[in-house]
């Protein structure tokens, strides 16, 4: 049986990982599509759009990754590695993959 603890842990890690996608996805068309159109093809409107939305989503990722962590034991490399992969394109989608695999492991262990 799941306690409460842990059903709480479960769902700040399902909000962490949507936040992860969300910010994956921004920064993916921010520097796939919105820095070429404007560098190439002379349309600034993108990055003028796409910018603070992506930083917004960027503050929401540090903000709930910041809370997912205060309360409870990751180690410093988990946290390091998933504040470094949310600079890099598709590395929000990497972080989901291993935020996944730990909602899958902490559901197994409230099940044994």
């Amino acid at each position: 049986m799941i306690t409460s603890s842990r059903e709480s842990e479960l769902a700040q890690l399902r909000r962490l990982e949507l936040v992860s996608v969300l910010e994956g996805t921004t920064l993916l068309l921010l520097v796939f599509m919105a820095v070429p159109l404007k560098h190439l093809g002379g349309w600034p409107y993108g990055v003028q759009a796409l910018g603070p939305v992506h930083g917004l989503a960027f503050v929401a990722y540090l903000w709930t990754l910041v809370q997912t962590v205060s309360g409870s034991s990751w180690r410093r490399s988990d946290v390091l590695r998933m504040l470094a992969l949310a600079i890099v394109p598709f590395g929000g989608f990497v972080n989901a993959s291993f935020l996944a695999r730990r909602i899958t492991q902490l559901r197994r262990e409230c099940t044994t």
